[in-house]
């Protein structure tokens, strides 16, 4: 079962990034409003990023290519880390804009975390970029 771990978390959290990613890019793309019950704040934050006209696809894009490489199991290290401030982002926005939804960012942290720096054989090569030399 330990060796599995790794694999489930990398499976789930690239599921997680896929779906989020192509649903994200599938709203944009049909103009879907955002969802009722989201607080003022949320509504200004997501307005402010979609006004880049830039942020919000490329976003979804990178959330999509790394789920895809955490799902194929390929470039794992690169898609964590890549992955890395906009898990961040997501936990403190809505940490701060939406509490009331703030356990789906501790979960994808936490995977995030596990893979990064407890899970064989990622583990060595995200701390390989914190020794100094």
């Amino acid at each position: 079962m330990k060796a599995k771990l790794p694999m489930i978390a990398r499976i789930l959290l690239g599921i997680i990034f896929t779906a989020a990613g192509i649903a994200g890019l599938i709203g944009m793309i049909k103009g879907t409003p955002p969802p009722e019950g989201m607080s003022e704040k949320m509504m200004t934050y997501m307005n402010g990023m979609a006004a880049t006209t830039y942020f919000m696809p490329l976003l979804k894009i990178t959330e999509t290519v790394c789920g895809l490489l955490l799902l194929a199991g390929m470039f794992v290290p690169l898609a964590l880390v890549v992955l890395a401030p906009i898990v961040l982002n997501i936990f403190f926005v809505l940490a701060f804009m939406d509490p009331a939804n703030i356990p789906l960012p501790i979960i994808i942290g936490l995977l995030e975390i596990y893979l990064a720096f407890f899970a064989q054989p990622y583990a060595q090569t995200i701390k390989g970029l914190f020794k100094r030399k």
